[in-house]
């Protein structure tokens, strides 16, 4: 999917008190708020603490609702800063990382048949570091 310039796309943290972890808050972001979302890592157990960490986008109004409807509900909402760093010199300019990036943020340049990183429209997902057959795409992650 191509980025909607009227979208807002965050990476964000939510914590679930034990009392609440069963619920289907995040189905609701879905329904309600007519967010989307990709689930980038989570555990939780029904009477225990969840965490959740999601890419969540929708259009801004509908996102702030939506984060403000989680809040209501004692779910702790934090935005996890990320940022995409590649290794230029060692990059053998494949294409493969192309293939998988939902933003375009990385393209080949059909006369030089380089890859380029706009770092710019990058939303960190992380999807280049898991086919990079060399590893010069890395992910930072900064809580």
């Amino acid at each position: 999917m191509i980025k909607d310039i009227a979208e807002v796309r965050r990476i964000v943290r939510l914590t679930f008190p034990p009392e609440i972890s069963g619920q289907p808050l995040v189905c609701t972001l879905v329904r309600r708020f007519e967010l989307e979302f990709s689930i980038l890592q989570g555990q939780i157990a029904p009477n225990k603490e969840g965490r959740l960490t999601l890419e969540l986008w929708g259009k801004p109004e509908q996102y702030r609702a939506g984060v403000e409807y989680l809040r209501e509900n004692k779910v702790a909402v934090h935005l996890v800063a990320r940022n995409v760093s590649r290794d230029d010199d060692n990059c053998m300019h494949c294409g493969t990382c192309t293939a998988l990036c939902p933003t375009r943020s990385l393209s080949v340049d059909p006369a030089t048949r380089h890859v380029h990183f706009n770092k710019d429209i990058c939303t960190a997902c992380g999807q280049c570091t898991r086919v990079c057959p060399v590893h010069i795409m890395q992910v930072d992650t900064l809580l």
